[in-house]
């Protein structure tokens, strides 16, 4: 099979005189690679030479070596090109005029996972709104949806629950490309910017990541394994919780628990009545290195993805959350904020972009598939038809 050529070998390859003569801005990471590994950051410096005049990363920043939920990255100079590299998760999430001074083109190569609240498409759209202000042009070169094209999950985000980890409403699993997702958000929101996307060639709305032969480069510190990311659009909703996703062990968001859930044979047991496609549960016991659980022996799971096309994970999710608070009701609790710069509302609701899921979990409604499914759907029909409308690639 003919691994998928990115937007970033597309661009390079047959799109460059677009910018002949402008200064160029890369907003990228260390997952910004060719199919053969080499950086954007070096393929651009070789092809534009002093053109490349400034870089800026997200969240995580250049190296993704920072942890989740505002530890920022500082703006520093890049060791070998001498040129800035603009944090934009740090005390910005926006490039100011100031940054955009350095260029004429701001081009976007971000490896998205395909699911709501991962903080790049936000930083992706803030650029959007920078870009059109400040009158520059951006170029976003297109990445596989590591979910493939063609399933989207619920709950849709409604007006209110707006924050960095969802400002634009959109299902939690939303099944487009991140170039996707850039026109939709030309269209709802940036109109008079000047906006470029740069296809794919070769990738097909029913490939998930593990079949386009492209290398597996984390994009964040807890996003190690492809596995990750298929579980991961249910598996944030912990984050909102007392609940370990994980971190500080070496599969995160793939395990999770707590140290009062003393029972996992009784829990995974529990999951029996629902149907969990693509999935086995197995219980187990882990201890945290840092993050919430350090150091405790905590009682959970690990999910196993044995058909990664057939995951629904934030259904799956739910149905562990109804559990865990049937089982542990006294000891589970949700998160107070701050959470991504949101001061007010609770984590869970800005997560799940509704407080209404959230009632029917706490009003113990989440008794089995039907209902879940049922707190999932409203809206996603309409998605459907809104998401068709900013497609590249063919059914």
């Amino acid at each position: 099979m003919m691994s998928v050529r990115t937007g970033l070998e597309c661009f390079l390859d047959s799109h460059t005189q677009s910018v002949d003569g402008q200064r160029l801005g890369l907003l990228c990471n260390q997952a910004s690679v060719s199919s053969r590994l080499e950086s954007a950051v070096d393929l651009f410096s070789r092809r534009f030479g002093p053109r490349l005049t400034a870089i800026f990363t997200p969240q995580h920043g250049l190296w993704g070596e920072e942890q989740d939920n505002m530890i920022e990255t500082g703006h520093t100079t890049h060791a070998r090109l001498g040129i800035p590299v603009f944090s934009l998760y740090s005390e910005t999430r926006t490039p100011t005029a100031e940054m955009l001074d350095e260029i004429d083109c701001l081009v976007v190569d971000l490896q998205d996972v395909g699911t709501r609240v991962y903080t790049f498409i936000w930083t992706l759209l803030a650029c959007m709104h920078a870009c059109e202000r400040a009158g520059k042009r951006l170029i976003v070169l297109d990445r596989p949806n590591p979910l493939g094209g063609l399933v989207s999950e619920g709950p849709m985000l409604v007006d209110g629950c707006q924050s960095f980890v969802g400002n634009s409403i959109i299902p939690l699993r939303h099944g487009l490309t991140i170039g996707e997702l850039a026109r939709l958000f030309h269209a709802r929101h940036t109109p008079a910017l000047e906006l470029e996307c740069i296809a794919m060639q070769g990738w097909s709305r029913g490939q998930l990541f593990d079949t386009t032969g492209l290398p597996w480069v984390w994009p964040s510190p807890n996003m190690q394994r492809f596995e990750t990311a298929v579980v991961y659009p249910g598996q944030v909703l912990f984050e909102g919780t007392n609940l370990s996703e994980g971190r500080g062990t070496t599969l995160p968001f793939e395990v999770a628990g707590a140290a009062y859930i003393k029972d996992p044979e009784r829990l995974c047991a529990a999951l029996n009545r629902y149907p969990l496609p693509g999935v086995v549960l197995r219980p187990l016991r882990f201890r945290p290195v840092f993050n919430k659980g350090s150091g405790q022996s905590c009682g959970g799971f690990q999910i196993h993805v044995t058909d990664a096309q057939q995951v629904r994970s934030v259904a799956l999710t739910l149905a562990l959350l109804h559990e865990i608070r049937q089982q542990a009701a006294d000891q589970f609790s949700w998160l107070p904020p701050p959470y991504e710069y949101e001061y007010k509302k609770l984590p869970i609701d800005i997560l799940l972009g509704s407080p209404a899921v959230r009632h029917a979990l706490e009003a113990g409604a989440m008794v089995d598939h039907a209902a879940i499914v049922e707190s999932l759907s409203p809206g996603m029909d309409e998605w459907k038809a809104v998401s068709r409308e900013v497609w590249l690639y063919p059914e």
